[in-house]
């Protein structure tokens, strides 16, 4: 049985490349393959270049302070770049989306900005080439031409009575043409993930990490069982086919519908079953639960007077400028303790308002594996949403850790006193500032890869599942004429 369905794939594999046209939609399509790689890195090394120089700018520019009050250093803040994971080249993913950096200062929490479509001319609204839309897309329609006739043909020329009657079954046939379909797709994947391992592993500076390895074994596998689902239902098609042009219409059909038509209309459901808050519908509901607890900038606020009442008790004396540590810098540790956590509760209730809308795409892989190997393929390539929520709640933590170290070197450096006007502000000195280390972003681990995508995952394996069992059992249904 094996040696009947190996030369059913041979045959089928041989029949594809001594077709010109074939052949001719293979070799475009791995010349654009091979131009959504080159756009791909050059993508990866232009932007990534772009971040760290101006990453090290900052960085340059906070060292490079005078001596300065350390609340002035908090308002004068820290700009966090998001850096792209070496993989991102494979799949853009929201990249161009996403913003690139965010300001961080005290008593404020900012949006990420800059993102490439912010700076864009509009032509980002018709997509970007990359290697995953390629693979996604693209390589299904080669499969379509190649398989829809696979069986149907055979029937149309009288030859498939033939063939069964040489102790072929329905079973080795259909396997066989399924695998030489493949073969063909694999003949231009293989190169092209070699070619992805080179540059993965050159813009990794050839310090290649276990992690990232497992992401690219995973995502090369991933691809691998969607080119064999899309394969074995493209040659299910033509089997029940009636004629060749009917399998063809069906399977063009299926790709508009599944890849085109589909994923927009279950964003649009998710958006409308969960709508999000407006931008200023969101910092609206902050301010007003900020304001709700007190203004630390307000002496007369009743929640900080009654704080400054009780440490007034506490260190037995009646002036804030007696007490043994800087009172102003107490009370701004305090504000900044009370609006982040405000805040961070807001963000999440946001975010889990967009995983929900974002959940409708993931079910409905169920139904269309594209939108599973699309999850899939992003999370992997560190350029999902999920990457870019991670980098929102690193950079406020960095915020957070940033803004209470300015007003403890207050509480601890900064007199009571107020000069007089002929006097020299108060200021400690610059050395401090290299205390506080700079932003690195780090990425998730593939663990917290596997668990936030475990239901695309799921489906992508059912489907599997589901096209293996179809090419074992369904051959009682199917028609020899």
């Amino acid at each position: 049985m094996p040696n009947r369905i190996s030369t059913i794939a041979k045959q089928t594999f041989k029949t594809a490349l001594n077709n010109r046209a074939t052949l001719a939609l293979t070799l475009l399509l791995g010349l654009s393959l091979g131009l959504a790689t080159y756009v791909g890195w050059q993508n990866f090394k232009t932007q990534n270049n772009q971040r760290l120089h101006y990453k090290e700018l900052v960085r340059a520019q906070w060292l490079a302070k005078p001596d300065k009050h350390p609340h002035r250093m908090a308002h004068y803040g820290y700009l966090a770049f998001r850096e792209k994971h070496e993989l991102s080249f494979f799949d853009f993913g929201i990249e161009s989306f996403a913003g690139v950096s965010i300001f961080l200062e005290a008593h404020k929490q900012n949006t990420v900005n800059f993102s490439e479509a912010g700076f864009s001319n509009g032509t980002l609204r018709f997509g970007e080439i990359s290697v995953a839309m390629v693979l996604q897309l693209l390589v299904p329609l080669l499969i379509f031409f190649l398989g829809y006739n696979s069986i149907s043909a055979e029937r149309e020329s009288g030859t498939l009575k033939i063939l069964l009657c040489q102790n072929v079954s329905w079973k080795q046939l259909l396997w066989g043409k399924t695998l030489g379909i493949i073969a063909v797709c694999l003949s231009i994947f293989i190169p092209l993930m070699l070619l992805t391992i080179l540059l993965w592993a050159s813009l990794s500076h050839w310090q290649i990490s276990g992690d990232a390895s497992l992401r690219l074994t995973v995502l090369i596998l991933s691809y691998a069982i969607y080119f064999f689902i899309v394969s074995a239902i493209t040659v299910l098609v033509s089997a029940f086919a009636r004629s060749s042009k009917s399998a063809l219409t069906t399977l063009l059909a299926c790709w508009i519908f599944f890849m085109v038509i589909m994923p927009r209309i279950t964003q649009a459901i998710g958006v409308k079953i969960y709508p999000s808050p407006s931008k200023i519908e969101f910092a609206d509901a902050i301010a007003t639960d900020i304001h709700k607890q007190g203004d630390s900038h307000n002496p007369d606020d009743p929640h900080y007077a009654a704080i400054k009442d009780s440490l007034l008790k506490t260190y037995g004396v009646t002036d804030v400028k007696k007490l043994p540590f800087n009172y102003g810098g107490y009370i701004m540790a305090e504000g900044e303790k009370i609006t982040s956590k405000i805040y961070s509760n807001h963000q999440k209730e946001l975010n889990k308002i967009f995983e929900k809308q974002n959940s409708i795409t993931t079910v409905a892989g169920f139904i269309n594996p594209y939108l599973s190997l699309k999850h899939i393929s992003m999370a992997l390539t560190a350029s999902d949403f999920d990457t870019f929520v991670d980098f929102q709640n690193q950079a406020e933590a960095y915020r957070y850790q940033l803004a209470q170290k300015m007003n403890k070197l207050q509480i601890d450096k900064i007199s009571n006193i107020a000069p007089g006007e002929e006097e020299k502000p108060l200021a400690i000195s610059k050395a401090n500032w290299a205390e506080q280390p700079d932003f690195n972003y780090h990425f998730g681990k593939l663990s917290s890869v596997i668990t936030n995508e475990l239901l695309a995952l799921s489906a992508l394996t059912c489907w599997l599942l589901a096209t293996v069992m179809l090419l074992q059992y369904t051959t009682r249904w199917i028609k020899t004429i």
